[in-house]
């Protein structure tokens, strides 16, 4: 495990309502490390994550975070920032009256007070937003405000649930340069996501959850450096999305569906087709293809054959997420 870690769970097990969300989790986060954590629904990310952040107890194990169990001492909680994916602000409220009102339950010093705001501030970008009420800002904004009050404390763990959900590619962008931030602070990131890129462009590290347990903890650089050492990925974006015979066609060349109009495949395809040559055979099946791409593979392939591998020995399998 790593030495001195942020955050640490060793045999962690998790019922809810009678039905296992999670069994047998070793996970440790290192400080200043980038997490994401990736899995499909219903996996147990949220209630993995509640777990750290002492608002759920454990069926079996233990939770560590800033050397204390935060589900036993509200000490530890302080130091831990929990980010969930609702905005838990104040829309009446202007941005800093609402750090303002966040530093006082947190328990700070009337004298820790205005400098801690200010840092928050400074450090989700929204000091010219600072005097604004929550309320008529947009939603990038009100996100990037709601990761501002968790960052008052100084926190150890930084806990961030589907933190770009539902807001436009800028408002992303802006929230990915705070977010890129953070490990600076020393404090460890975890980032439950269900986007490829944005996990690609922040984490140090990935972890996939599946069925209860881990099915793949690594260090993203490591994890793609593999795969890119294979043959490119094939990518057939279609006009239309594709019929009974047509998605046929193209599972016999090798391609499986990634969206309604886009279907993927590793290397080889159509019997190692070139790509003029596998457009001409896809359009003569009467598959609609509008273009063929060929793109170095990303973390969505990885995920893809990990998850639909067979799945892992044992008891646990989860059937639900405990609702945030």
């Amino acid at each position: 495990m790593t030495p001195d870690p942020a955050a640490e769970v060793r045999d962690l097990a998790f019922s809810y309502r009678n039905q296992p969300v999670l069994g047998g989790i070793d996970l440790a986060l290192a400080r200043g490390e980038t997490v994401a954590l990736l899995g499909p629904n219903g996996a147990g990310k949220t209630s993995l994550m509640r777990l750290l952040a002492g608002r759920l107890v454990p069926s079996r194990g233990g939770v560590r975070v800033a050397g204390g169990d935060p589900g036993r001492e509200p000490g530890i909680r302080r130091a831990i920032a929990w980010v969930p994916q609702e905005i838990a602000l104040y829309p009446r409220l202007t941005v800093r009256e609402n750090l303002e009102v966040f530093a006082r339950l947190l328990g700070l010093s009337r004298a820790a007070r205005a400098p801690a705001v200010a840092r928050a501030l400074a450090r989700a970008g929204l000091d010219e937003v600072a005097g604004r009420l929550v309320g008529v800002l947009s939603g990038g904004y009100q996100r990037r405000a709601n990761i501002a009050a968790s960052l008052l404390g100084e926190p150890a763990l930084v806990l961030l649930d589907e933190p770009t959900q539902g807001v436009d590619q800028a408002a992303r962008a802006a929230i990915h340069a705070v977010l890129e931030r953070l490990p600076e602070t020393g404090a460890a990131v975890l980032i439950a996501t269900h986007d490829f890129a944005e996990a690609e462009r922040l984490a140090d590290r990935v972890v996939v959850l599946q069925g209860g347990g881990i099915r793949l903890d690594g260090r993203l650089a490591d994890l793609l450096a593999g795969l890119r050492a294979g043959p490119p990925e094939h990518e057939v974006a279609l006009a239309e999305a594709a019929g009974p015979a047509a998605a046929s066609v193209l599972r016999q060349a090798g391609f499986h569906p990634a969206s309604p109009l886009t279907w993927r495949a590793g290397s080889p395809v159509a019997g190692g087709r070139d790509g003029a040559a596998l457009l001409a055979h896809l359009r003569r099946h009467g598959v609609p293809v509008r273009e063929i791409r060929v793109r170095e593979p990303g973390l969505d392939l990885l995920y893809r054959d990990v998850t639909e591998a067979p799945p892992l020995p044992g008891p646990v399998r989860a059937v639900q997420d405990v609702p945030a």
